[in-house]
């Protein structure tokens, strides 16, 4: 075997190898994640009643849609790797390119990583514990810890070794985490006590218009991800066909999974129980199936945790990678390996930052200053599809977005809109975030004052 066949090579061309069912897979797995199993018991305490829940996860879903049509057209226009960082470079200014992209590397996907991993420690501790000796609390926070830096070792080894591996794994654990979600919602649906279910949209109290914005605020980071294919269009095979397709069938499969959980956990558990419950799948699951389920609920999420985790795995380097070919960010990052044809690189890199976010503290903490820091780089992509129509970037290969413009101006009102009301309700969180961005402006003139001044630059 020649060396350099295992090598990392120079700066590349990342090969078009993934299909629809693969993207579309990459879409489900990204959305669906901690959001779903922690959240519905949050919004239920910001609305007075079970109907108002549903329409606040339908209304999400619609937004996500939205934003959805609007990305096949911009993702198509610019069928390459990165995302919001190709299309903020092209349409509006480099730096805003680099701050997506440096956004992305701080806490787009290095911290969700850590979080997952952290979630599936949590999840599947509860099991382990009983084969472990007594353990300290310190004890027991390193176990934890060490399971999560193991899942993401392995995680990242798995995606550093090739696209067709990696697809293989991404397919079978976002099929488990589809049959673990859906089959909860459906037997337990099945089994559940009909008669009296709080589909209401009263008995809590009077309905307030923040609460209701804050409710959304939070449905939003459930469906967050919906774009989660856009990063990748480089090694799409036809992307015009792949790309709408895999964006539009991952955000439905996603809308009608979290109304059948929710669905499911409001038939299961009673609405003033279910009021700001966080682990309201192990309630529901106790509820409705008996303490059998409650504790074979944690292993369960765990699974569907993984797919998540893998996702993010996958789509976070192609971003860093796209950076690095455009001299914005460490050069090794732009280096496809000449034997897996990935950005090996990069992988390697936002797995050593997970890793160092995994020992410091968990994404919780954080889940208010991620939102926000997420939500401003979508908006501002999908607001430049106007000036993609009126400067005709990549007509011919454009998917024309469904609806336009009325679907951009429905995304944009109500992303603004969840957008000031986490500023208001987390203005520390929200400043961070801001804070967060700008410090990424210097460090881009930096990189272009580096890049001038080099060698035959």
């Amino acid at each position: 075997m020649n060396p350099a066949d295992t090598a990392e090579g120079s700066a590349g061309q990342v090969s078009r190898k993934i299909g629809p069912l693969t993207a579309t897979s990459i879409v489900v797995a990204n959305m669906i994640g901690a959001g779903i199993f922690t959240i519905p018991g949050i919004v239920a305490s910001q609305v007075p009643g079970g109907g108002w829940v549903i329409a606040c996860w339908i209304f999400g879903g619609l937004v996500a849609v939205a934003g959805a049509l609007c990305y096949a057209e911009l993702a198509t226009r610019m069928p390459e790797e990165g995302g919001e960082y190709v299309y903020l470079k092209k349409l509006y200014h480099p730096v805003l390119g680099f701050l997506t992209g440096w956004t992305s590397f701080l806490v787009g996907f290095s911290a969700p990583i850590a979080a997952s991993a952290l979630g599936f420690a949590e999840y599947i501790f509860p099991g382990l514990k009983n084969l472990l000796p007594v353990l300290s609390e310190a004890e027991v926070l390193w176990t934890k810890k060490a399971v999560a830096l193991a899942i993401i070792l392995i995680l990242t080894i798995v995606h550093y070794l090739g696209v067709r591996l990696g697809s293989i794994v991404q397919n079978i654990l976002t099929a488990l985490k589809i049959a673990i979600v859906f089959g909860l919602a459906s037997f337990g649906l099945a089994l559940a006590d009909w008669e009296g279910s709080a589909f209401g949209f009263g008995g809590g109290g009077p309905m307030d218009s923040f609460a209701l914005g804050t409710a959304m605020m939070l449905v939003m980071f459930a469906y967050s991800g919906w774009n989660a294919s856009a990063y990748i269009a480089g090694e799409l095979r036809n992307p015009k066909r792949t790309l709408p397709l895999s964006l539009l069938a991952g955000t439905g499969i996603v809308i009608l999974l979290y109304l059948a959980v929710n669905l499911f956990v409001l038939q299961a558990v009673p609405y003033a129980e279910l009021r700001g419950s966080i682990a309201v799948m192990e309630v529901a699951a106790v509820r409705a199936f008996g303490g059998w389920m409650g504790r074979s609920l944690g292993l369960l999420t765990a699974l569907a945790l993984l797919s998540s985790l893998s996702a993010f795995i996958i789509l976070g380097p192609r971003v860093y990678y796209a950076m690095a070919r455009d001299k914005l960010f460490f050069p090794f990052a732009a280096k496809v390996h000449r034997r897996y044809g990935v950005p090996g690189a990069s992988i390697l890199l936002q797995g050593a930052i997970a890793t160092l976010m995994v020992v410091l503290g968990t994404f919780e903490q954080l889940a208010f200053y991620v939102g926000f820091a997420l939500g401003v780089f979508p908006w501002l992509a999908v607001a430049g599809l106007s000036l993609a129509r009126r400067r005709s970037v990549g007509e011919e290969g454009a998917a024309k977005a469904w609806g336009y413009p009325a679907v951009a101006v429905f995304y944009l009102i109500s992303s603004l809109m969840f957008m000031i009301i986490a500023f208001m309700n987390r203005p520390f969180a929200s400043m961070t975030a801001l804070a967060t961005i700008a410090l990424g402006v210097p460090c881009y003139f930096l990189w272009v004052k580096r890049v001038k001044t080099a060698p035959g630059s």
